[in-house]
């Protein structure tokens, strides 16, 4: 097997578990609250990344112990810490938003950061593309399919999902800023999911009641969650980024968003109207031809790509 394709088949598969994640979250708010559940999954999911980086760091290179090195150090705590906080506050949307609509259409919500990234990005003074007004105005066509019911309304959940979006706009370009700065991008990717577990943590004593044998009963969706998500699929998306190019890895793991809403229909039954499949096709519509056309490969694309499994926190 040539390494672009076999690169490739990890990042489909990453995608695959990605998607399905949505389901894991679905089902998991049947027997535990959102903040439970994201607690126990995300510090999981650091746990789980520690081996991995031990890993990497022994079969890849080692830094030496240079000035830069211990500056890259203070960064890479800093930007965890700070990414940390902008995951919990948008995984805590999503998570809460899940549990009132479908793991499909939550699955093409989510999808909208991509387009927000760069509509942030004007608020920093950076150039957007008329090509990317299109996307938007694709975007929110679809939006608009599949959210905004008779009356002008719109769910609570399809809300707090795109709450959810657009604080991982800001999560990512968190990252943006803190990625020149010769940070550990592993290391930092496990800080965050410490310092988001911790204060999903806090806010479960706080604002909920969790019950052990609650958290037994959807014992499987948050391993799924926490080891497939974050520990598997981050895994294979280090080793298929290796082998391909961006745009094609781009484009594979935004398949995402299809594989939620074919597991929701095939794993949980959910049905979308004909409304709303024509809603989700504008969406992906929108998603995918803001990738393709992107003049030059923005770093917040790059990303994306390097810390996209955060979004399964």
């Amino acid at each position: 097997m040539g390494r672009k394709l076999r690169g490739s088949i990890m990042l489909l598969i990453a995608a695959l578990i990605w998607g399905t994640a949505f389901v894991a979250q679905s089902e998991g708010m049947r027997y535990v609250e959102p903040f439970t559940y994201n607690a126990i999954r995300t510090l999981i999911g650091g746990v789980v990344l520690i081996p991995v980086i031990a890993v990497f760091r022994k079969f890849g290179k080692k830094p030496g112990a240079s000035a830069e090195t211990q500056t890259s150090l203070r960064a890479t705590i800093t930007g965890g810490i700070i990414c940390g906080i902008f995951l919990f506050i948008a995984s805590s949307f999503q998570q809460s938003g899940i549990s009132m609509t479908t793991a499909g259409k939550a699955g093409f919500i989510t999808a909208l950061y991509i387009i927000i990234v760069p509509l942030l990005g004007l608020f920093l003074r950076r150039k957007v593309h008329l090509i990317l007004w299109v996307c938007v105005l694709l975007a929110a066509v679809g939006f608009w399919l599949l959210c905004i019911k008779d009356g002008f309304t719109i769910g609570k959940g399809d809300l707090l999902v795109l709450c959810c979006a657009v604080f991982f706009a800001m999560h990512i370009m968190s990252v943006d800023h803190f990625i020149g700065k010769h940070v550990d991008g592993m290391l930092m990717s496990c800080i965050q999911f410490f310092t988001a577990g911790t204060l999903m943590t806090i806010c479960m004593f706080l604002f909920e009641k969790p019950q052990l044998s609650n958290i037994l009963d959807a014992k499987v969706t948050i391993l799924y969650a926490g080891l497939m998500s974050s520990g598997v699929a981050f895994t294979l998306q280090i080793l298929g980024q290796r082998d391909t190019e961006p745009t094609v890895a781009t484009l594979l793991m935004s398949l995402e968003s299809v594989f939620a809403a074919l597991s929701g229909w095939l794993i949980l039954h959910e049905a979308l109207s004909f409304r709303e499949l024509i809603g989700c096709v504008l969406v992906f519509a929108g998603v995918i031809l803001a990738q393709l056309a992107s003049p030059e490969k923005s770093k917040s694309g790059e990303e994306i790509k390097n810390l996209k499994m955060e979004r399964k926190s």
